[in-house]
């Protein structure tokens, strides 16, 4: 695993307020009468594969999690958001970083993976966990909430990511710390060549991509924090080559699993097509032979300024 680091500057225009500064002055409904249940536009769709693939996706990433908390540098008693947690997301290393005495709200739209997520906290005795169902876009939540507010590979998923960067920028604590990891597909690839990755890597663009999801997410990320008002903007890319056996390896054709049922909607590929694309790119990557390179995973985090700019 790699890593490169950089800093980026906030232009003193970029630094206004947040954009929902006033904490809900707005009625919850009318704000979202308008616009479609955040299930509904989550790009992945609910289904089991995609449930098991985002617990997977958990551990497979702590390493890159266990780097950016201590960046942030949490303490014992601070509090602490995981937006879009899904099933477990990254709750029980904030719960260690703010024990004892800290809070950690852990958030999701699906009840299903709040339910999940609350059995994972469950059986690990994660101190000081809260599991709730709201949307990311517009939590409910209090304004200058958390001393932390973070967000994994749940931009890439939505249209409008603003609107959830607005609403971290919104929860956090003035001085408090805005974190998020979001990938960027452009690099994707395996070696030697194979017409069936190929193949497959087109499904997956056109299909993820159907609702304004953006792929590219990753390097947006500082001009997002820009954009909201973050100020000491930091980022790290961070890119794996995964063996035969590594979990991570056979991300192209999990995410396509996820996605199947999309597909088929979409005709984009039929069952027949997409099962034969499956096996062709799972034996490939069986072969110790075969390089295969992930996505980039940008990691960025900024800090909420203790008072506004004029």
């Amino acid at each position: 695993m790699t890593a490169i680091t950089g800093e980026y500057a906030v232009p003193a225009a970029a630094a206004g307020e947040p954009a929902m500064a006033d904490g809900g002055s707005m009625d919850h409904a009318t704000a979202t009468s308008a616009r479609p249940d955040a299930t509904a536009v989550y790009a992945l769709g609910r289904n089991p594969d995609e449930s098991a693939r985002l617990q997977r996706q958990s551990e497979e990433l702590r390493p890159e999690s266990i780097a950016l908390l201590e960046q942030i540098g949490l303490r014992p008693g601070q509090s602490a958001i995981d937006l879009g947690c899904g099933p477990s997301g990254i709750i029980d290393l904030l719960s260690a970083a703010v024990s004892p005495g800290g809070r950690v709200v852990g958030l999701d739209a699906d009840p299903e993976h709040v339910a999940m997520a609350r059995q994972y906290a469950s059986q690990r005795m994660l101190g000081g966990v809260e599991l709730i169902a709201a949307d990311a876009r517009r939590t409910g939540l209090p304004t200058d909430s958390f001393d932390f507010v973070h967000a994994r590979t749940l931009l890439v998923t939505i249209p409008e990511p603003a609107e959830v960067v607005a609403e971290m920028v919104r929860l956090a604590k003035p001085g408090g710390w805005v974190a998020g990891q979001e990938p960027d597909v452009e690099h994707f690839m395996c070696y030697p060549p194979l017409p069936d990755w190929d193949r497959l890597r087109e499904i997956f663009h056109a299909s993820f991509s159907r609702s304004g999801a953006d792929l590219h997410i990753g390097r947006r990320l500082t001009e997002l924090y820009q954009d909201a008002g973050l100020e000491k903007i930091q980022i790290v890319a961070h890119t794996g080559i995964y063996p035969v056996g590594h979990s991570r390896r056979t991300i192209l054709p999990d995410l396509v699993r996820s996605l199947s049922s999309v597909i088929q909607e979409l005709g984009l590929a039929d069952e027949r097509e997409l099962a034969s694309l499956d096996r062709a790119v799972r034996k490939h990557l069986a072969n110790p032979r075969t390089l295969m390179l992930s996505h980039l995973l940008f990691a960025a985090w900024g800090r909420k300024p203790t008072a506004a700019r004029s």
